[in-house]
């Protein structure tokens, strides 16, 4: 499908690629890995043909199609609507669509044998090409995304960074292409959208590579890892966990073959040594020394998984309650976050508060850290309680002038050089670059010293918001280290499943406007939250919430899934109903289409054409609820 032969990509004095080789075939689905700094997303590049070669070559059919995502495409600009945006994948069928209306229109005043013969082969074309189904494909791909059917007629211009991001997203999937080209996909991605985004990845027919530090999604994602790693390619066949259990393999071996080799040429050179003190076996040494020096060297296995190796420091220790929250009540126009919430943080807890966005985990987050006053009830700080809150605006805090290594000691100055360059040297600061400017950062490097900062802090409370959303696995797998070593209390929002899964032992979770809270990891908040059913509540200021009398008992579980089965079968029966109903018309109004004295009266063929264009997206949908609804019901009388 894709053939990368010697490839060398050289950046100045630097060669990021030499001589890689790598061949993706039709169907791989694979995660392209490696450290910051290693060249994946410049691959990428090479591959869609932005960047070329220093040598070697990229070899690829002709007509293959490939959709790429990169952080780029951020800068596009549009001011139609977002479902505008996204049915841009659609070129052809658009095209056919606009010419088919104006042959429509031609028609009405200009009746030819010609215009009819041309608009029959568009429309023939335009539904051979699934043309009257794209406006649904395109509704259903973003809402998966997170996107409501109000937000699909709202402006490209309207959105964050982060859902246009999405919209570029739901574009490349709507393509089609032969081989999808993922960087960083899930970054701007709740976890809803993650969930829904690996399982349309899993059944994508086409070969996907994938740049990821979320290892939670590789490995239900990717069925094969290439590792980016001094200047080559190494395939490792299997997920992500297959590959951390693999390469230690590797490098165990590699390890004994490093020992053994060395061990051999300490031998050697103690006889060479021994010889040349003798001029009968001086001959013998030359030769020796020339065997030696051909001798092919192993490398020793480079540790690429630093530790921790600092200690958190703070100068008290919080009271029991660090932080207590009652009927607090928070919302914007028109967005209610939570109302009369009540919730409590105590003195060890490690929590992840989770859920979509838009459901106010950032906002409950800032009203903790009392960055946003602007609520009723209370949200009290607890005895001795001493804070540090990490969100991507806490860059515009960082001192440009400084140099990275000042920035950490004006802050941290309980902390020796040594253990502030450690901790840099965790976050890809090696080196000189601990002497590097703020100014002259990256946003993501920037991100990457304001989380070294907070970990810093004389604080014996954290508040994180996506604290990794500019690091790379190795970084993850420290700031886990870092978390799992601090005494204190933390609360942190994170899409990375992996990190949640290993520092939380508490979740909590917006639901019904209240803060609600599972006590225990996240893989068992998961596995609790899979089996339950959840009824969002119905009551309204219009309507109160009907007064519980004594002799009223709770009802059971089986009780509440009879009711939900019964009226899931009702709406089915309406919805069956309806599909009958659809199906007439389809059929009618492609009856209609066929009969001559229709085709040959331009109006009423074009009357005709209209109605069968709205008829049959609206009986596609139908039938996808449908078979929603059957499968829910399945599901219930499975229970």
């Amino acid at each position: 499908m894709i053939a990368i032969n010697n490839l060398t990509f050289e950046i100045g004095a630097r060669a990021l690629y030499d001589e890689a080789n790598w061949h993706i075939k039709p169907g791989e689905k694979i995660g392209l890995i490696g450290a910051n700094g290693t060249g994946k997303t410049t691959l990428l590049k090479i591959i869609v043909g932005d960047y070329a070669p220093t040598s070697g070559t990229i070899s690829m059919a002709k007509d293959i199609k490939i959709g790429y995502l990169n952080q780029d495409l951020l800068s596009y600009q549009s001011d139609k609507s977002i479902l505008h945006v996204a049915m841009e994948a659609f070129g052809r069928q658009n095209q056919l669509h606009t010419e088919i209306e104006d042959l429509l229109k031609k028609i009405e005043t200009e009746y030819t044998d010609e215009l009819i013969n041309k608009l029959s082969d568009k429309q023939l074309e335009f539904e051979a090409l699934d043309g009257y189904n794209i406006e649904y494909r395109a509704h259903e791909i973003m809402a998966g995304l997170g996107f409501s059917e109000a937000d699909t007629h709202r402006t490209l211009a309207e959105f964050s960074g982060g859902w246009r991001m999405r919209v570029m997203l739901a574009r490349i999937l709507l393509q089609a292409p032969d081989i999808l080209l993922l960087d960083e996909p899930t970054n701007h991605l709740d976890l809803p959208s993650i969930k829904w985004l690996e399982t349309y990845l899993q059944a994508f027919e086409g070969a996907i590579v994938i740049v990821s530090h979320d290892r939670y999604f590789l490995d239900r994602v990717v069925k094969k890892i290439v590792e980016s790693r001094k200047g080559k390619l190494i395939p490792y066949a299997g997920n992500y966990s297959f590959y951390v259990e693999e390469k230690g393999l590797r490098e165990e071996i590699q390890s004994g073959q490093f020992k053994n080799q060395q061990a051999k040429i300490k031998q050697e050179e103690r006889l060479i040594e021994r010889f040349r003190a003798k001029a009968s076996k001086a001959k013998m040494a030359q030769s020796r020394i020339k065997a030696l020096e051909k001798m092919e060297r192993v490398d020793d296995v480079d540790d690429d998984n630093p530790s921790v190796n600092f200690s958190f420091k703070f100068s008290k220790q919080s009271g029991r309650h660090v932080v207590r929250i009652e009927d607090l009540t928070k919302s914007y126009p028109g967005v209610p976050i939570v109302k009369n919430a009540t919730a409590t943080i105590e003195k060890g807890d490690k929590i992840a508060l989770i859920g979509a966005n838009g459901r106010g985990k950032s906002t409950v987050l800032r009203i903790i850290a009392g960055a946003d006053k602007n609520y009723t009830g209370m949200c009290e700080t607890g005895h001795n309680v001493t804070q540090t809150f990490f969100a991507q605006h806490q860059l515009e805090a960082l001192h440009l002038e400084n140099e990275i290594i000042r920035e950490l000691q004006a802050f941290a100055p309980k902390h020796t050089e040594t253990e502030l360059r450690s901790i840099l040297g965790c976050f890809l600061f090696t080196g000189d670059d601990a002497f590097k400017k703020i100014k002259v950062l990256s946003g993501g490097e920037k991100s990457r010293v304001a989380l070294a900062k907070a970990l810093t802090a004389d604080a014996n409370f954290l508040i994180l918001d996506e604290p990794t959303n500019h690091l790379d696995i190795a970084s993850v797998n420290i700031l886990i280290q870092a978390l799992d070593q601090f005494e204190g209390t933390f609360i942190v929002v994170s899409h990375d499943r992996y990190l949640l899964d290993n520092v939380a032992n508490k979740i909590w979770f917006i639901e019904d406007q209240e803060i609600k809270e599972y006590p225990g990891t996240y893989a068992e908040y998961e596995e609790w939250n899979s089996k339950r059913v959840y009824v969002p509540k119905a009551i309204t200021a219009e309507s109160p919430k009907k007064e519980t009398k004594k002799e009223d008992k709770p009802a059971s579980a089986t009780e509440d899934r009879n009711k939900d089965l019964k009226k899931l079968n009702q709406e089915l029966q309406k919805l069956e109903t309806e599909i009958a109903e659809l199906e007439s018309s389809v059929k009618h109004a492609e009856a209609e289409l066929a009969k001559e004295e229709i085709y040959s009266d331009s109006e009423k063929l074009s009357e005709a054409n209209r109605r069968y264009q709205q008829l049959s997206p609206r009986l596609l949908k139908a039938q996808a609820e449908w078979e929603r609804m059957a499968d829910e019901i399945m599901e219930l009388e499975g229970k």
